[in-house]
């Protein structure tokens, strides 16, 4: 399993510290050995994917659900129909449970399904109330005079 140090994010992105620690804890979450793989994207300053590789499962098989700053991705996969006698048995057909926890404001825009590849799409919405502001700055005599 591949670590990565986000020490580096850190020093740069002040402010987001507490969204690269949850990044980070979600790479070292070893609960579920790894599977199904995953992928966190940044598409843009606001917006992000997380990608999973769910081969084999069908959108039936599939469940997404998000409640407060957790986001639970399920597959449960089908008993199947037929009996099968595989010689090698590499594509993984167990059901299996994924929990990412949220960052503040960010809420899933909408998730698809496309070869093998579930796609989750992300997008951090900061309320008007919290964004940055100009503050305009005025000469103290003019403050004084006010008074």
């Amino acid at each position: 399993m591949r670590t990565y140090d986000l020490t580096p994010l850190y020093r740069s992105a002040i402010g987001f510290d507490r969204l690269a620690q949850l990044a980070e804890h979600a790479a070292a979450n070893n609960g579920n050995s790894g599977y199904p793989p995953y992928n966190i994207e940044l598409l843009g300053e606001n917006r992000y994917r997380i990608t999973m590789a769910v081969a084999g499962f069908s959108m039936d098989e599939l469940e997404i659900s998000s409640e407060g700053e957790k986001l639970l991705v399920k597959g449960n996969k089908a008993e199947s129909q037929t009996e099968r006698k595989y010689l090698y048995q590499g594509i993984a057909e167990r059901g299996f449970e994924r929990t990412f926890q949220l960052a503040d404001y960010v809420t899933v825009l909408g998730a698809s399904l496309e070869n093998g590849l579930l796609n989750v799409d992300l997008v951090r919405e900061i309320p008007e109330a919290l964004k940055p502001r100009k503050i305009e700055i005025t000469s103290s005599r003019l403050l004084d005079s006010q008074s």
